[in-house]
């Protein structure tokens, strides 16, 4: 495992360019978001995938959400119609998930089997970086049903380390999951917030 520090205002590219090819061969990536910290593998990498849920020790059986770089990606892994791109406009990029309908390409093991997705477009230009190239895994760096941990060292140290590297940017402002819109029924439902 390495540990890479860098500024979140303004990111060091190298380590960004290290991230992606990390998850491109198949790693685990600790990232900063605009809410906390998340855990980060190139969905159509089935095997990283599940590491991810091996690593959290959540069930299959529990989607994960996903990451891409700019509002122009998400018609690669949603099918958007024209009332939710009026809430993509609203909340993204932003502390907010939004649940849509998927498209194809984007892996069951990701959705456990479900017709939708859960999509976000972090304010943070780390996070949309290292999804320039892929679609990556967002979930919260935690074990599952465990408290959410506000630095790297404390994230590792719950994880038991479990992870190809790790992008320290020390303590978030927020440290508060997204808020989930699920869009895919006939009006909006918040989830949870």
């Amino acid at each position: 495992m390495r540990i890479l520090k860098t500024n979140n205002e303004n990111p060091d590219m190298e380590i960004i360019e290290e991230a992606i090819r990390v998850m491109a061969h198949g790693g685990v990536v600790l990232y900063p978001t605009d809410t906390v910290y998340g855990l980060g593998v190139n969905i159509f990498n089935r095997k990283a995938v599940r590491r991810i849920y091996d690593i959290k020790k959540r069930s299959l059986m529990k989607p994960l959400s996903i990451i891409v770089s700019s509002k122009d990606a998400i018609s690669h892994v949603a099918n958007l119609r024209t009332r939710d791109k009026i809430y993509v406009d609203k909340f993204l990029p932003g502390p907010y998930t939004l649940i849509l309908n998927k498209t194809k390409i984007v892996p069951r093991v990701v959705t456990s089997g479900l017709k939708h997705v859960g999509v976000r477009i972090p304010d943070n230009e780390i996070a949309c970086r290292i999804s320039d190239l892929f679609p990556v895994t967002t979930t919260s760096a935690n074990l599952s049903d465990h408290e959410v941990c506000e630095t790297p060292d404390e994230i590792l140290d719950q994880l038991n380390h479990d992870v190809d590297l790790v992008i320290d940017v020390g303590k978030l402002k927020r440290n508060k999951p997204s808020t989930i819109i699920n869009l895919t029924s006939e009006k909006p439902i918040i989830l949870e917030r």
